[in-house]
């Protein structure tokens, strides 16, 4: 395994991101960049009926700039509609009934900071898969981390991602071709436990 990388906080984040999470002994979650825009800091990509979904999580702008200080806005029931489309894209899918009651409190407190909110999600992600993930959080900013995988910027919200990942049967297999490094969701939702086995298979490839 390699030694130590730093990431970046997801909303669910999409399945590379623990694909390459897993091929590291140690874990640094970046606590005090900037927040840059549009990235999987505050959204998430599912299979909706209609295809690709982004829900995003709308922050306050009120002058604060580092993740850590970023606060959620409220001011629309974001909650709700991300929930409800969850529920509408997985609800046939073959194990978000064996979830479902442990996902939903998610989308129920009103978490005060968009990186608790992220933190509650990837901690629900670690426990339903056993994943044993340990991290710490920076104490500070450093541009250039010496004797560091640097995978802040690793992933782009804003394109489709070039790492592909084994094809598994989607809810909408029968609409659409597969889609292609969706939110962890989307695996947990269709195969369920057998994601170890799915993350060997990508490991031997």
């Amino acid at each position: 395994m390699k030694k130590t990388v730093i990431l970046p906080n997801f909303y669910f984040a999409p399945i590379s991101y623990f694909v390459e999470w897993l091929q590291y002994e140690n874990i640094k979650l970046e606590h005090q960049e900037n927040f840059p825009k549009q990235t999987y800091r505050n959204r998430c990509v599912i299979q909706g009926a209609n295809g690709r979904l982004p829900l995003v999580v709308p922050i306050e702008h009120s002058g604060a700039r580092v993740v850590k200080d970023i606060k959620i806005s409220y001011a629309d029931a974001w909650q709700k509609l991300h929930w409800k489309s969850i529920q509408s894209a997985y609800q046939s899918s073959p194990y978000f009934e064996y979830y479902e009651d442990d996902l939903a409190p998610i989308f129920e407190k009103k978490e005060t900071f968009l990186f608790d909110l992220n933190l509650k999600t990837l901690d629900w992600v670690n426990q339903k898969l056993n994943l044993n993930l340990q991290y710490e959080l920076t104490e500070e900013y450093i541009k250039l981390p010496e004797n560091t995988d640097d995978a802040r910027m690793l992933f782009n919200a804003k394109k489709i991602s070039e790492w592909q990942n084994p094809e598994y049967i989607q809810v909408f297999s029968d609409r659409f071709d597969f889609m292609n490094d969706l939110s962890i969701l989307d695996l947990i939702c269709n195969i369920g436990a057998k994601f170890a086995t799915y993350i060997e298979k990508i490991k031997n490839t």
